[in-house]
């Protein structure tokens, strides 16, 4: 490659990297921005708040399901216009939420819309460490990745205003336009991709057996969801424990999404220096955050700070645990990228109940600060017996970029 290909190269790779992480700009706004609407969707579809927070679970359950069923099933497809499939497949699932009349109709079309969630950044995740040079990869994926926290600052934010604005129907067809732009952006920028003839449904599932594979999604269930058990109940933390006004929850919420964008783009460095430590330290470094949050939930800027750290220990582990999962999948990295978004949100399910619970035996909001910390900790141990176990099976533990870095 001579010299004045190298600017020319650099700025296709971005523009590449850059409609990947449109694609999970769509997703992040989509799945979020249904909480900020639930109010609206209640009136509209004569339901009780309580009752409407049941399509959240329904996406939730989409991702679930959707990511492994989908991943293994278009192993064999060319990786691009899988991408675009996938992305399109998310539009066509807002747009069905749209136009959906009544509690069930709306609840499926929100089961549609999460089944390419997983399968989505599972292939992204694939294409853009295919682009840059191996010690890069994970800078590559976490630039995917990022397009996911940046829906927590702008689009959801903005989406949640369109939906208040013009009636929440909009936001959705707002998300089926950006869903369009992206899968043209990935068409023109992001390169061919051939089909793996080699793949196999059997193949991919094969990945499930892998004891690695197993831990990690074990370690991503349980320890993520200490970060949920705290901040599904962030709203009555400000107006409760703080006793501040409504409006200071937007400020609680924004500082949350500005970790996450900060531990995103931190994450791809942490990666490339070594996935397994960055792992541990995230979840030790969350624990050790709720327990200061305890004590810290009556005073508003130092909780400001926690939740910002929160959020950007949650964008360090999630990105990790995904690297690490590809890793450990072998052939099938796609699906071991996709097991990851099922298994954060089975961990958003698992801490919002454990984080229920609590509060429901009488223990007061920032009690889940306590239940986040067992779960983080739990998590921790699983993955430290996950590497102790690796170690017994395997004489030198090895990272993806060759370098020896067992931990």
């Amino acid at each position: 490659m001579t010299l004045v290909d190298q600017p020319t190269r650099t700025r296709h790779v971005t523009l590449a990297l850059l409609a990947l992480a449109l694609g999970g700009f769509a997703i992040g706004t989509t799945e979020f921005m249904t909480m900020g609407l639930l109010e609206e969707i209640a009136d509209g579809i004569d339901r009780s708040n309580a009752e409407t927070g049941h399509i959240i679970t329904a996406y939730a359950f989409g991702v679930v399901v959707g990511a492994p069923v989908i991943v293994s099933l278009g192993a064999r497809l060319p990786k691009k216009e899988l991408a675009i499939g996938l992305i399109l497949a998310l539009g066509i699932g807002n747009a069905i939420t749209a136009v959906a009349s009544g509690y069930v109709p709306v609840m499926v079309a929100r089961f549609v819309a999460g089944l390419p969630h997983g399968a989505y950044f599972g292939v992204a995740s694939l294409l853009a460490a295919s682009l840059v040079r191996p010690e890069l990869r994970g800078r590559a994926i976490s630039s995917v990745m990022l397009g996911l926290s940046v829906a927590t600052v702008a689009g959801v934010p903005a989406s949640t205003l369109l939906g208040q604005t013009l009636g929440w129907r909009s936001a959705y067809w707002a998300v089926l336009v950006i869903a369009a732009a992206a899968a043209f952006m990935i068409f023109t920028f992001v390169p061919h991709s051939p089909a793996n003839t080699d793949a196999s449904l059997r193949g991919e599932l094969r990945a499930l057996k892998q004891p690695q594979v197993l831990f990690a999604v074990a370690a991503g269930m349980v320890g993520f969801g200490g970060l949920f058990a705290m901040y599904s109940y962030i709203a009555p933390i400000v107006t409760k424990v703080m006793d501040l006004s409504d409006a200071w929850i937007a400020a609680f919420t924004l500082a949350f999404g500005l970790g996450s964008v900060l531990g995103s783009w931190g994450a791809g460095l942490l990666a490339d220096w070594n996935v397994e430590r960055s792992v541990l330290l995230g979840f030790l470094a969350t624990a050790l955050v709720l327990v200061a949050f305890y004590f810290a939930a009556p005073y508003v800027v130092p909780a400001l700070l926690l939740v910002f750290a929160v959020g950007a220990l949650g964008s360090v582990v999630a990105i990790n645990l995904q690297i690490r999962l590809m890793d450990a999948a072998g052939d099938a990295q796609m699906l071991g990228a996709a097991l990851n978004h099922s298994a954060l949100n089975i961990a958003n399910g698992l801490g919002a109940f454990f984080g229920s619970a609590i509060i429901s035996a009488g223990y007061g909001y920032r009690a889940t600060s306590w239940v986040g910390v067992v779960l983080a900790s739990v998590g921790l141990v699983i993955f430290l017996i996950g590497l102790a176990y690796q170690r017994r099976t395997t004489p030198t533990a090895v990272s993806a970029s060759g370098a020896d870095r067992s931990v």
